[in-house]
């Protein structure tokens, strides 16, 4: 009886607390929602909550994990990352017939400009379209496909095991505890300046960009090393920058459309 237990408490855990996270936790997806609703022009502002019936682009921004579980939408998982070799640019590479992350956001804006589209059709890929910036501006999502973007890369956080993709998700966002509306207004200030020179480019340049920080997570640990408070210090600083940007760029790409 007392065996029977312990594996019941072992495989709860293991429901509850999966390994193989695919994309920034709830809160740094909260964060970019909440960044990029900060920059939105009044006309963009107004057409969301229409869509939205006043639910907020933070909460909008875990839809797309939400329905993960749900296998009428199993379609959309590829959507959430793309893998290509270091050597090669996604221009290089002949694109999955199953979708990736940049087929995702193109077809997400296509229907959001589409006049003939459904309220409820917006409505959805308005969700999906919000998550799927975010889950570009996650480095280990444009990463190698030996090691699914880091979810194979096994390394310890202090001293539980988790994996480099897990780190970058939520392992460090947690570990600085703090709420979603808290750590939007602790970003570092910038410039309006800074703020162009984010926004600027197209699709494929931003995810050219981000591959150039995803090449260096990969170099910040080796397997199987213990990650902790100096690993924070060398890079939080980068997380929260990551998370700005892609508020930022959200908020480019949703004024591009409804303004």
């Amino acid at each position: 009886m007392k065996c029977i237990l312990i594996t019941i408490l072992l495989l709860t855990n293991l429901i509850v607390h999966p390994n193989d996270i695919k994309d920034w936790g709830q809160t740094g997806h909260r964060v970019v929602g909440e960044v990029a609703s900060k920059h939105l022009t009044k006309k963009a502002k107004k057409e969301i909550d229409a869509l939205f019936n006043g639910m907020s682009l933070a909460v909008a921004s875990t839809y797309a994990d939400e329905i993960k579980s749900d296998s009428r939408y199993r379609e959309f998982g590829p959507w959430h990352y793309v893998n290509v070799p270091f050597d090669k640019t996604y221009k290089d590479i002949k694109p999955s017939e199953r979708g990736d992350i940049i087929i995702g956001i193109e077809h997400s804006i296509a229907v959001l400009k589409d006049l003939n589209a459904s309220e409820d059709d917006k409505s959805f890929y308005l969700k999906m379209l919000i998550h799927l910036i975010g889950d570009l501006h996650q480095p280990m999502h444009l990463g190698l496909e030996d090691d699914k973007g880091g979810n194979d890369f096994q390394v310890r956080w202090f001293n539980e095991g988790t994996n480099l993709h897990r780190v970058w998700d939520s392992d460090m966002i947690n570990s600085y505890q703090m709420t979603y509306t808290e750590l939007t207004y602790n970003l570092p200030r910038i410039t309006k300046e800074e703020k162009q020179k984010i926004q600027e480019g197209t699709l494929q340049e931003w995810v050219e960009k981000e591959r150039e920080l995803t090449k260096k997570v990969y170099e910040s640990a080796t397997s199987g090393e213990k990650l902790g408070y100096r690993y924070m210090y060398d890079h939080f600083s980068t997380v929260k920058s990551q998370l700005q940007k892609g508020g930022l760029r959200l908020a480019k790409i949703l004024n591009d459309i409804f303004s």
